[in-house]
């Protein structure tokens, strides 16, 4: 990408980069997620910690959910928070997921190159509510996914590093 010519040019850029490019903070998420199949995804080496697969789901929960209030619709939360992943399914549902989350960044994406810097002002509700994140502008709404999305790469960073010492002669990505 060229170099931003505004605030509004570096936020977009950060949203890919951030997916799939070179972020500030290290590897991107595609990166990260890279080398992962289904059986290091589904391995719950945390006790109550949350798998690799459950994290790629609530990103794409929260992906969709935040583009839908930058279009401007009502906020809510996603119907499923953390939602449960289909083991049964194998490798090819753990594709599905990751297919799920590079399309609910490109609708992301492409919510967001449809609006004008000012939009970034524009309020999502007029009542503050963390839990359901309104009473913030489209801006802070765009940057928190960001920040959202950072925290839960290097926890996905840290949970594939960690498959290592169950997995033997599993190379080290």
């Amino acid at each position: 990408m060229s170099r931003p010519k505004s605030d509004f040019d570096a936020l977009r850029e950060d949203l890919h980069k951030v997916y799939d490019g070179d972020p500030w903070h290290g590897s991107s998420i595609t990166a990260v997620l890279k080398g992962v199949d289904a059986d290091a995804a589904a391995l719950r080496n945390i006790p109550r910690g949350h798998t690799i697969w459950e994290i790629v789901l609530h990103m794409t929960a929260w992906t969709h959910e935040v583009a839908s209030r930058v279009r401007g619709a009502v906020p809510k939360s996603p119907p499923e928070d953390w939602p449960t992943p289909e083991l049964a399914g194998g490798e090819a549902a753990w594709r599905s997921a990751q297919e799920d989350l590079a399309a609910a960044q490109k609708d992301l994406e492409s919510a967001v190159d449809s609006l004008n810097p000012d939009d970034l002002l524009r309020w999502i509700a007029d009542q503050r509510d963390p839990s359901l994140g309104t009473g913030l502008t489209v801006g802070t709404l765009i940057r928190g996914l960001l920040q959202h999305h950072t925290y839960h790469e290097g926890q996905i960073a840290l949970l594939k590093r960690a498959v290592d010492p169950f997995r033997p002669g599993r190379r080290r990505a």
